[in-house]
């Protein structure tokens, strides 16, 4: 028996109870019952009728809402180690692969020059596998904690940065107005990864004691920026030798089209991603 039967049942056995009843009270009984007694029999059996039938109605719609919520968990469980393994697959095996290649090719490099070059390569690409690491553990625990929660429901952006920011030893103050249907899936998932960056730079660096996170806009120009009041920088932050997580973040942006400034301003250090030109 289906869901939706089962509902229409419900609603409709009370009501064609009274009917037939009505009728054949009407029709058939009234030279045996009276009116009154009539009037106090109908609201006896349709409490019998709902005892004898709408009660196993209700049980089996329970049997089959708890069948849809395993079904539901189980599905949501197999999609996070799909997605894990995807992550594992694409980001940390294919990068150790890389980096045994690289290790090989370093042994037999003379120049001195080339060598220091190769270590540096060696050195990002171990910060890339690092950042694809935290990236699957923030993952799992998103999950878990959407699991865990009265209200099953997908993870949004907002979420996401929530579960972030909790990562994050400063306190974070979010103001987040884009929505995540102005973002196609692999927006939000770059973006994720670069307010990752940007608040695990700010967390080991900065020494912040307030920091915040905002987004406005919608899909045809956005911008989102993270502030922390920490001690900040001197120069070119991306010019800076072994900052390799910033570098891969600026990449990012530049890869999907998007413009990162990072800069200092009233004793704030501020990351700004935006698309497009905000009017």
């Amino acid at each position: 028996m289906y869901y939706k039967q089962i509902k229409w049942m419900i609603l409709f056995i009370p009501t064609f109870t009274v009917a037939i009843w009505e009728y054949v009270r009407h029709q058939f009984l009234l030279p045996y019952i009276s009116m009154d007694l009539g009037n106090w029999l109908t609201p006896v059996l349709v409490y019998v009728v709902s005892i004898t039938l709408l009660t196993q109605l209700f049980r089996i719609l329970e049997k089959i809402q708890k069948e849809l919520e395993i079904e539901r968990s189980e599905k949501a469980a197999l999609e996070a180690r799909e997605q894990l393994a995807r992550e594992l697959h694409d980001g940390i095996a294919q990068s150790l692969f890389l980096l045994s290649v690289k290790a090989e090719k370093l042994e037999k490099v003379r120049n001195e020059n080339e060598h220091e070059q190769n270590i540096l390569s060696i050195r990002k690409t171990i910060h890339e596998v690092n950042r694809y690491v935290r990236q699957a553990i923030t993952n799992l625990r998103l999950d878990r904690d959407v699991s865990q929660s009265s209200t099953p429901i997908s993870s949004t952006l907002v979420e996401q940065v929530h579960v972030m920011a909790k990562d994050v030893r400063t306190q974070i103050n979010i103001h987040w107005e884009l929505k995540d249907h102005q973002l196609d899936e692999k927006e939000k998932v770059e973006l994720l990864a670069c307010i990752r960056e940007a608040l695990i730079n700010m967390n080991k660096y900065a020494s912040a004691t307030a920091a915040s996170i905002s987004a406005i806009g919608m899909s045809h120009s956005w911008k989102v920026t993270v502030k922390d009041n920490g001690k900040g920088f001197d120069g070119d932050p991306f010019a800076k030798k072994g900052k390799f997580g910033l570098r891969i973040m600026k990449e990012r942006c530049n890869e999907m089209g998007w413009i990162m400034n990072m800069y200092r301003e009233d004793r704030e250090t501020i990351v700004e991603i935006h698309k497009g030109a905000l009017t």
